[in-house]
C-alpha cells in the first residue's frame, strides 16, 4: 500500500465555525496526484428527525481567486451599500490575548 492510502483519511488541514445553528467546516483535501482543493461544508440539525443536513462545496484551485473576489465584493456590498450603518463586530465572539506565561504567573509585573 503506497503512502497515499495508508494517510487519505488524516486531515490535511480544517477549519470549523459555529454560528449559531450552522457549523462550517472549511477543509483541505488531496487527490491521488497530490493536487489541492477545498471543501466547505454547512451542517445543521434537522428539526424534525435529529439528523444532521450537510450542504458541501468543493472548490478547486484554478477558481480560488475568483470565488474569493466574488465572496469579498458580495459581503463588502452587503456592509457598504446595502447595511452601511450595522455592527457586523456584534456576532464577533472571539477574544485575543496577548499575554506570555511570565505574565501569568506575575514574573513581569512592574512595581
Amino acid at each position: 500500500m503506497d503512502e497515499f492510502n495508508r494517510n487519505d483519511k488524516q486531515e490535511i488541514f480544517s477549519k470549523k465555525i459555529r454560528a449559531g445553528k450552522r457549523t462550517y467546516f472549511f477543509d483541505v483535501k488531496a487527490t491521488k496526484s497530490k493536487d489541492y482543493f477545498i471543501t466547505i461544508t454547512e451542517s445543521k440539525k434537522s428539526f424534525e428527525d435529529g439528523n444532521f443536513v450537510k450542504h458541501k462545496i468543493f472548490l478547486y484551485k484554478e477558481d480560488f481567486n475568483k470565488f474569493v473576489e466574488a465572496l469579498n465584493e458580495t459581503v463588502n456590498h452587503i456592509k457598504t451599500d446595502l447595511m452601511p450603518d450595522y455592527n457586523f463586530e456584534e456576532f464577533n465572539h472571539e477574544h485575543t490575548f496577548d499575554m506570555n506565561f511570565d505574565d501569568i504567573n506575575g514574573e513581569n509585573n512592574q512595581a
